[in-house]
């Protein structure tokens, strides 16, 4: 096989030229299309349903809409883990599949088992998928810049935090969304804007009206009809019946009640006026003030780079064309390229310089510019054809496949260096006899080519292992064992195409002698060898010593699943305790980014207080999420590394009271929950049925690990502590006129932003 690949190549040089552009031409565009991000998609197939239950305890959200969505998806094909979370008011189902299964079915299988649910769960209760990204999927996050206002103008800055989160999600919102690739943008901060019907009980007992009558009257007074058509004096006319509200005057002149020929309307028994949705969540920015920002949600296996690119480019239309209001912009604040880039780059750079050194030092031992050139073509060509093969596999480059390279870059020219050197071996060598150069060529290359193909494969096998492993483990390594293998055997084939047919034209017969430095090794090399041979046994035995020496020492070894990377941001998680209330968090918060701005290596701070509007990642108001953006390495003057800086934020935020921290860098935060679960590196988790004794146990096991070394930022799940107000139904009273199945859950919704 191996002669008769040689043959055809010999024979074709033309053609394997021409081959060997195309190869390069179609790598450089395979590279410039295929996806790019920092790290390989870990997420499994998993689906998540969101069930929005306003004004239901945790309790009540449990047992009447998680437990039922649950029991339903249980036994959907490929089904192999499903678990919940449970908030106020919000029930989060993450449904985990067989890595085998297409996550368009897994969503369809899921979303006709919630259509048969659905009647079992309370009104208003409406479970929804979350949109189809993953666990890395926020790729790009921005904040909402509005002209500065007086710090005691406290209405002026309310009724401007409503208009700008109008503005979000009215205008900007569906303006980003409609990038390709992007799934979704979840809104943060700011007040939705709500028009509000307040009542005044004792105006419903001067009437004799009740809530329930003015929920009902507002209700059906907003709407439209249609009238269908009516036909006239040979002409057709649409009846349209208007009746949907436009004003706060509308509302006001809605009749709820006639009494004697006289009209209640809701202004006589209700305060009607512009203000907020009951809120869950706030961004606060650099410890100063509220914000409203958006988070892009990039579609499952979308090219990040692309996705924020594309952003970047619809966020300078909207500013060009004046799509905003005078002075609002909108000013990014975490952006996914910028760690793209300079991971990549950092990749670039190893290869770079292997690609010199490996240069530099063919050269020294070949003697030979030629040779060395004609290497260095299958070293460049190798990833070029492995990126047109990562294309068509689906793989993405980041920096575990970029890294394989990176590894592959001296054994890529195994092959080419053996068959390079032998043939210019020959040609030194048969410099007087009149043998024909193909011929010379065809000998030389035969020679080596059977043990080059054995040498390179067992480099492929050595790899293999690395295919058998299944889930986050394999997602994440199963990269850097396919880019690896790919180039090897692309090296391996250009090792007997490219190289015989560059070395038949432009290699030429040279000295028979080696060059210096090989020269020089060989006489360095002798005594050591002769030596090794007359004394065998000492040899062996200190072979075996220096491999006991070093399995000793693999236990004193840490280890870990992925290293750190600086990200150039970083995520001190604030958990503060769970009765507190939203403005209360909000001015903790403003506290703890204050702090983190005394230090000169930050740029600025963004907090995610509570939770979006998708519900994806329920978080309560005792709950925060901030991004640390920092400055350039080179600027640094606090912390030489991202390990020690994030010591000092460790020591710095202990002054701040009524909070604690779990300080990590956004994407790793992201890795460690898709892991476990949980934004940690390492995570126990207890079950059993007594809260309580959960709970204790729960603290003794934190106790034990506090004196662990090197365990930093241990944090007990908070199960118990917040507050509850219970209305209790006195149903001997229902004479009174109150019916609980009707009217509580209105008396429960309005009570709530009180």
């Amino acid at each position: 096989m191996v002669s008769r690949l040689l043959d055809i190549s010999l024979r074709q040089r033309l053609l394997v030229i021409i081959c060997s552009i195309m190869i390069g031409a179609g790598g450089i565009y395979a590279f410039r299309t295929i996806p790019i991000d920092a790290f390989p998609d870990v997420t499994s197939v998993l689906v998540q349903v969101v069930t929005k239950a306003p004004g239901l305890s945790p309790a009540e959200v449990e047992r009447l809409v998680t437990y039922p969505v649950e029991l339903q998806l249980t036994g959907v094909p490929a089904l192999t883990e499903m678990r919940s979370l449970t908030k106020v008011g919000l029930s989060l189902i993450t449904i985990v599949f067989d890595d085998s299964m297409d996550i368009n079915l897994a969503r369809q299988l899921v979303l006709e088992r919630l259509l048969e649910v659905k009647e079992q769960l309370p009104p208003g209760a409406e479970p929804m998928l979350v949109p189809n990204s993953t666990g890395l999927g926020e790729v790009f996050q921005y904040y909402l810049e509005a002209p500065q206002r007086a710090a005691a103008d406290t209405e002026a800055e309310h009724q401007s935090l409503i208009v700008q989160r109008t503005i979000q999600d009215w205008v900007i919102r569906p303006l980003l969304k409609s990038t390709p690739e992007v799934i979704d943008i979840n809104s943060m901060g700011g007040y939705v804007k709500q028009y509000q019907v307040l009542v005044e009980p004792g105006l419903l007992r001067k009437y004799g009206l009740t809530l329930h009558e003015v929920f009902d009257a507002v209700a059906r007074n907003n709407a439209n009809a249609g009238g269908n058509i009516l036909e006239k004096h040979d002409e057709k006319y649409i009846v349209r019946g208007i009746g949907l509200i436009h004003s706060l005057q509308d509302i006001e002149r809605i009749v709820v009640k006639e009494t004697g020929g006289t009209p209640v309307f809701v202004g006589d028994v209700a305060q009607v006026l512009i203000d907020h949705a009951v809120r869950h969540g706030a961004t606060v920015l650099n410890g100063d003030r509220e914000v409203v920002s958006g988070i892009v949600l990039m579609l499952r296996g979308g090219n990040a780079r692309d996705v924020v690119e594309g952003i970047k480019t619809r966020i300078e239309d909207i500013h060009a064309k004046h799509l905003l209001p005078d002075g609002l912009r909108i000013v990014p604040f975490y952006d996914r390229i910028e760690l793209i880039t300079e991971a990549l780059n950092t990749v670039y750079k190893s290869l770079a310089e292997g690609v010199v050194l490996v240069v530099v030092v063919l050269f020294l031992f070949l003697g030979n510019i030629r040779s060395a050139l004609i290497v260095v073509g299958t070293l460049v060509l190798a990833p070029l054809a492995t990126f047109i093969v990562m294309g068509q596999i689906g793989l993405t480059a980041n920096l575990m496949s970029l890294g394989g390279l990176a590894i592959a870059v001296g054994m890529i020219v195994d092959g080419s260096v053996v068959v390079v050197e032998n043939v210019y071996r020959h040609l030194s060598h048969h410099s007087a006899a009149a043998i024909p150069r193909l011929q010379l060529v065809t000998q030389a290359v035969k020679e080596v080519g059977q043990p080059v193909v054995f040498g390179i494969l067992i480099i492929i096998l050595v790899f293999f292992p690395l295919l058998s492993l299944q889930g986050m483990e394999g997602k994440m390594f199963k990269p850097l064992a396919y880019t690896i293998m790919i180039a090897l055997m692309v090296s391996l084939v250009l090792s007997l195409t490219l190289s015989p047919v560059l070395c038949s034209l432009a290699l030429k017969q040279g000295s028979e002698e080696d060059p210096w430095i090989v020269r020089q090794a060989k006489r360095l090399y002798a005594p050591t060898l002769h030596w090794a041979l007359g004394h065998r046994t000492a040899v062996v035995v200190m072979a075996v010593a220096a491999l006991i020496g070093a399995l000793a020492l693999v236990p004193t070894l840490g280890s870990e699943f992925i290293p750190i990377l600086n990200e150039g941001s970083v995520a001190p998680q604030t958990i503060r305790l769970p009765s507190v209330s939203l403005p209360a968090s909000i001015e903790i918060e403003k506290r703890m980014q204050q702090a983190i701005m005394e230090f000169p290596e930050v740029e600025m701070v963004v907090s995610k207080i509570g939770r979006t509007e998708l519900g994806n990642d329920p978080q309560e108001p005792n709950e925060s999420d901030p991004v640390v953006r920092l400055r350039p390495l080179h600027q640094w003057t606090t912390a030489k590394t991202m390990p020690e800086l994030m010591q000092k934020f460790r020591e710095r935020l202990t002054s701040v009271s009524g909070a604690t921290f779990l300080i990590s860098q956004p994407i790793q935060q992201r890795v460690d929950e898709l892991i476990s679960g949980v934004r940690t590196e390492a995570t126990v988790k207890l079950f059993g049925e007594d809260l309580e004794v959960l709970r204790n146990k729960a603290q003794e096991i934190a106790e034990v690990l506090e004196a662990v070394r090197g365990v930093r930022d241990i944090k007990v799940e908070q199960v118990f502590g917040q507050p509850y107000l219970t209305i209790d139904i006195d149903r001997g009273k229902i004479r009174l006129g109150i019916e609980a199945p009707r009217d509580v859950p209105i008396y429960r919704q309005e009570l709530l932003p009180l």
